[in-house]
């Protein structure tokens, strides 16, 4: 049985889409992106509010699937991978996206 003691919560990746990454470069993060292009290794998605990211560190993703990814933003346009879930080809970006803002705006303190 998980229970909370088992969570690690001693750094916490914060919520980012493409707007908020550039804010958290050096920090854990954590985001949903639409595989675009994989060549094991590095990948070429595309962030809940369309931009263009590259993730360092994926082995390899489904093209056109939706990946959420845990890891170290390294820059404005991309993050060193921890952590990967295939969330597979239908996700509500449009909401995830929502979510995004508003961890980074009005709950900014609940998420940091």
């Amino acid at each position: 049985m998980f229970t909370l003691q088992d969570m690690d919560t001693s750094s916490p990746a914060i919520f980012v889409n493409g707007e908020s990454l550039q804010m958290y470069v050096g920090k854990k993060v954590r985001s949903v992106v639409q595989v675009i292009k994989s060549d094991g290794g590095h990948m070429i998605g595309k962030s809940t509010d369309e931009h263009q990211w590259t993730i360092k560190g994926l082995s390899s993703a489904p093209l056109m699937s939706y990946v959420e990814v845990i890891g170290v933003a390294e820059s404005n346009q991309s993050i060193c991978a921890e952590l990967w879930t295939d969330f597979g080809k239908t996700f509500d970006a449009y909401s995830y996206n929502q979510l995004c803002q508003l961890a980074n705006g009005e709950f900014k303190a609940l998420f940091l």
